[in-house]
């Protein structure tokens, strides 16, 4: 006789339980998520969860002095136009005087 549904949660989430599995979540951009359909598809894996795994596992492999330039976000460096830097130096200036002649 074939188990019931119920009975298969019940018997696969004890199994879970006992390996120590955690269910890890992601949610990602559409960038992100073709980035990972390219390295699937580079490496001839199918299961998202797989690729992620073995990314992870060959990442902490290289160590410190390896991972850690990998896991650095890249900064964004914001260069202020010289129009809007005029502008700000304008009112600045402006309020300046106005909080001289204010006293």
């Amino acid at each position: 006789m074939a188990a019931q549904p119920k009975d298969r949660s019940a018997k696969t989430a004890a199994r879970r339980k006992t390996r120590g599995e955690e269910e890890i979540r992601l949610h990602c951009m559409a960038g992100t998520r073709q980035a990972l359909a390219e390295l699937m598809a580079w490496s001839g894996i199918e299961e998202q969860g797989e690729a992620i795994t073995l990314m992870i596992h060959h990442l902490q492999g290289l160590g410190p002095g390896g991972a850690l330039p990998l896991l650095t976000p890249p900064r964004h460096e914001y260069v202020i136009p010289e129009n809007v830097s005029r502008k700000l130096e304008l009112a600045y200036n402006r309020e300046a005087l106005r909080l001289v002649y204010d006293e």
